[in-house]
């Protein structure tokens, strides 16, 4: 099996992230508060349990009994740290791609501007500005969506040859860079107060 993307390091996950925008989405949604390949994996996990391996439903997700739909994403190994909360984000997220955009998820970042897919990005459940702009940036640099200023519209995470998010992500070695600029950052701002 050919994966482009190997941000969870299981040649399954990553290969529905590869296959499937909205898990994709999904992984960057869960991305805070815990290892980024973890929050990757609960795409894999939900697709897993909803018993559709291939890809996550929109629409049956969007649909999902909520508390029923939470107990699924906090079933060990859970989703997120916050499995309950981020079910609801999932689901919300999910009737966001049904309602505008017609449950083509893929339609966010297919047409316009490096600004107006940052836009549509940046109003999307769970994400904000930091979290758009990692998003445009894994989709500029692994998925071959590049919109007019995409690299300057996600700066800093839209430089050639940097190692500042999952957008960088691509095997071990670069997982181990992106981790130790963050710990260098952390450090820095702890240092700093």
């Amino acid at each position: 099996m050919t994966v482009s993307i190997n941000i969870v390091g299981d040649p399954e996950a990553d290969a529905l992230l590869d296959r499937d925008p909205f898990a994709l989405l999904v992984g960057m949604l869960l991305d805070q508060q815990m290892p980024m390949e973890r929050a990757f994996a609960g795409s894999w996990r939900l697709a897993e349990r909803l018993k559709t391996p291939e890809h996550l439903d929109i629409a049956a997700i969007a649909a999902a009994n909520p508390a029923k739909f939470a107990a699924l994403a906090s079933k060990t190994p859970a989703i997120h740290r916050y499995p309950g909360s981020m079910a609801a984000r999932i689901q919300t997220l999910a009737q966001v791609v049904l309602d505008e955009y017609d449950g083509d998820v893929t339609a966010i970042w297919s047409s316009g501007s490096a600004a107006q897919v940052l836009s549509r990005l940046e109003a999307l459940p769970g994400f904000g500005p930091y979290k758009a702009k990692i998003f445009l940036a894994l989709l500029g640099k692994q998925r071959g969506v590049r919109p007019k200023g995409w690299r300057t519209a996600c700066e800093p995470y839209g430089t050639a040859g940097s190692f500042r998010s999952v957008a960088d992500v691509v095997d071990g070695a670069s997982l181990a860079k992106v981790r130790a600029l963050k710990q260098e950052a952390k450090a820095a701002a702890r240092a700093a107060t």
